[in-house]
């Protein structure tokens, strides 16, 4: 009778994970994000359901997140390479910079207890949903030259954002590159490239500092849990190459604004986690 709770118990989760996938691989290929604003939240309350140690369940997720955006980063930029939608130049300088500030974001976050990261989350989620709610369209790119020392603040501001929120840092390159004279398209898959950078950096540090706090969670390296990665890469790499064809044939202004709302929701319903923590 145990047996067969918690067998159905953890057929149940990893339903709920495969499904998550789908969303989390297409809005990585549409919006050239990783998808971490959707699989964080549901990696935590999955997590924390399979009752594994609260003192490291924010970070459990964030780090598997970043395990999981690697490779579906990859296969979001490679759908977009074949648009001629990356800029390798940006990517290379601009991306630079963007590791540099997931390094020390990443240290950052493992001096955090999961109270505090999810209020980290919390603040960054509602602002990124207001500004998605809210953004215009500009119909003019501007012409302002993307100087070094621009690429240096913008590139380390996302790196060290994102890592302790397990993103790609998209939700910020994006409008950044875009202002800077790159087309949407081109703005979308450069970001893809940079998420790729920032994901491979920061996987790489919560495996690390997960070792180094000898967290002892079952089927776990580091802060990087093994099944939920492997139940989630297959879907997303699929997703997001699906997701990475339709930003060329959509307008997404309506999709904008409903990411939006969505980061709302998840940044209010995150808040009343972090209260009654």
């Amino acid at each position: 009778m145990d047996l067969n709770f918690f067998s159905n118990q953890y057929f149940f989760f990893a339903l709920v994970m495969a499904l998550t996938a789908i969303p989390v691989g297409f809005s990585a290929g549409l919006f050239g994000i990783g998808g971490g604003l959707i699989s964080v939240p549901a990696l935590y309350y999955i997590f924390g359901a399979l009752g594994l140690n609260n003192d490291y369940l924010m970070h459990l997720a964030v780090g598997t997140s970043f395990s999981i955006i690697v490779p579906t980063s990859i296969s979001s930029v490679l759908a977009h390479h074949k648009f001629k939608a990356v800029d390798f130049n940006i990517v290379k300088t601009y991306g630079v910079y963007a590791i540099l500030g997931a390094i020390l974001g990443t240290i950052f976050a493992s001096t955090l207890k999961t109270q505090q990261l999810i209020l980290f989350f919390v603040i960054v989620t509602l602002f990124l949903g207001i500004y998605l709610i809210f953004l215009k369209d500009k119909k003019v790119e501007s012409n302002l030259n993307f100087k070094t020392h621009y690429k240096i603040f913008f590139g380390f501001i996302s790196g060290f954002v994102s890592a302790p929120m397990g993103i790609g840092g998209a939700i910020i390159n994006v409008p950044v590159l875009k202002f800077f004279g790159s087309s949407i398209n081109k703005a979308i898959g450069s970001a893809a490239a940079v998420g790729f950078l920032i994901a491979t950096t920061a996987s790489i540090g919560f495996l690390v500092t997960g070792n180094y706090k000898e967290i002892n969670v079952p089927l776990s390296i580091g802060f990087i849990n093994i099944p939920a990665f492997l139940i989630f890469v297959p879907i997303t790499m699929i997703m997001a190459k699906f997701g990475a064809r339709t930003v060329h044939n959509i307008d997404k202004k309506l999709i904008t604004k409903l990411f939006g709302l969505f980061n709302l929701l998840v940044s209010t319903r995150l808040f009343f986690e972090y209260i009654s923590y």
